[in-house]
């Protein structure tokens, strides 16, 4: 991970780039914030570290400039501890506020905090699934409309919607379903499964959604 640092403080710079190193997270410091604005647009830096007090540039001006143009995470670090200051970065786009004095161990995990935060918010959308369980209606829905399922096909379909795309062999969904085997119509996983296809439109020979693997069970896709 490459880190971009604005840091005027020579020593705890370089404390903070010895100890994240250990981390693979390889950091360069910039003490002149007006080469490290620069920077910022010339490197692929993951994330930035950002002093407030700085020669001849407020911090805040560098947060509101950079988030102008980027949406880096970026992670105040500073000794001021106005809280006024604390709100102003934060609502200028910074993701985080350290207050010094702090441990370096401390940095490296609002680190992994904010970029696992920007790489959720920034995850690609899943495709929108045909199946949907409503779990207080104990209700299962395809494409947005409900099943009507006996007791036995919704415990076996809702064991397949939460291994949703994994083959789920037979015995695992023989014991996740109560009623199967209580009367002759429920003995057979295989009528059961059968029953379900119906139930979606369509058969064992050309499945969309529910799947044979021999052998083993049955996978859902979709």
């Amino acid at each position: 991970m490459r880190v971009a640092m604005i840091e005027d403080d020579v020593e705890l710079a370089e404390l903070l780039i010895e100890f994240l190193e250990k981390y693979n997270i390889h950091v360069t410091n910039y003490e002149d914030p007006f080469l490290g604005v620069s920077a910022l647009s010339l490197n692929p830096y993951e994330l930035l570290i950002l002093d407030l007090s700085l020669p001849g540039m407020d911090g805040l001006e560098i947060c509101k400039e950079v988030r102008e143009k980027s949406d880096i995470p970026i992670i105040i670090s500073s000794a001021r501890s106005d809280l006024e200051d604390k709100v102003i970065g934060l609502g200028l786009g910074a993701d985080d506020y350290l207050p010094k004095p702090y441990e370096p161990k401390e940095l490296y995990a609002r680190i992994l905090s904010v970029t696992r935060r920007y790489k959720k918010s920034h995850e690609e959308p899943k495709p929108n699934s045909a199946f949907r369980f409503d779990e207080k209606a104990e209700l299962i829905f395809f494409n947005e409309s409900p099943l009507r399922l006996t007791k036995a096909e919704f415990e076996v379909l809702k064991e397949l919607l939460k291994q949703h795309g994994c083959v789920v062999s037979r015995p695992q969904l023989i014991n996740a379903t109560s009623t199967l085997g209580e009367d002759s119509e429920s003995r057979s996983l295989d009528v059961i499964i059968s029953r379900i296809r119906s139930k979606l439109n369509e058969n064992s020979k050309d499945p969309k959604h529910l799947f044979s693997v021999r052998g083993v069970g049955y996978r859902l896709f979709g």
